[in-house]
């Protein structure tokens, strides 16, 4: 099993950064991808961007150029950076891994980003 704990959520006024990060724990041999997901209230939770160990990287069209994605492998943690915020990007963001992309099956709890008008 692998647990992941996120971290770095809060409220930022629109326009302004924050960072996430997600600290993997347990069997973490079997993760190759980790990635974030987002999801409101009412909707699908979303892919944010996804980062494989060798660091290929996938980003939903909407967050390109603003959010960016990095890993260190050495200590299991994916980062997100988030610049330029909106008050739609307003969400529970979630941390996933797991052995693929299409294989995300671990998930954290999810921290909380408001961005305020």
């Amino acid at each position: 099993q692998v647990q992941l704990v996120e971290s770095g959520g809060g409220l930022v006024q629109a326009g302004g950064s924050l960072r996430l990060s997600c600290a993997a724990s347990g069997s973490t041999v079997s993760i190759n991808a980790m990635g974030w997901f987002r999801q409101v209230p009412g909707k699908q939770r979303e892919l944010v961007a996804s980062i494989s160990s060798g660091g290929t990287t996938h980003y939903a069209d909407s967050m390109k150029g603003r959010f960016t994605i990095s890993r260190d492998n050495a200590k299991n943690t994916v980062y997100l950076q988030m610049n330029s915020l909106k008050p739609e990007d307003t969400a529970v963001y979630y941390c996933s891994a797991g052995p693929g992309f299409d294989g995300m099956k671990y998930w954290g709890k999810g921290t909380l980003v408001t961005v305020s008008s």
